[in-house]
């Protein structure tokens, strides 16, 4: 398995940004071979930090690609700020 944590801060409006993700982004994601799950959390004082996990490094790095181009073409307004991005292969898990 492998994960891929990205938070974004300076979020303008975290309720939007998550309609638009679970309607817009989520069926995106679903359609990346091995995806096994994906959260998006408002975290406070505008941050929001998404977690995407994968079967295997090729899914993981594919929607690192997918979520790029989707931040910069539908939430840039929502999310101004490039996220910070930690990725790699989860060793314990249930």
């Amino acid at each position: 398995m492998h994960a891929v944590i990205r938070r974004y801060e300076g979020v303008t409006d975290p309720a939007e940004a998550g309609r638009r993700v679970n309607e817009e982004f989520l069926p995106l994601l679903r359609q990346v071979q091995g995806f096994v799950a994906y959260y998006f959390v408002d975290a406070g004082g505008g941050v929001m930090v998404s977690t995407s996990v994968f079967q295997d490094r090729a899914g993981a790095e594919e929607s690192t690609e997918r979520a790029g181009d989707y931040v910069r073409n539908r939430l840039a307004e929502l999310l101004p700020n490039p996220p910070q991005v930690t990725a790699g292969e989860a060793v314990a898990h249930s």
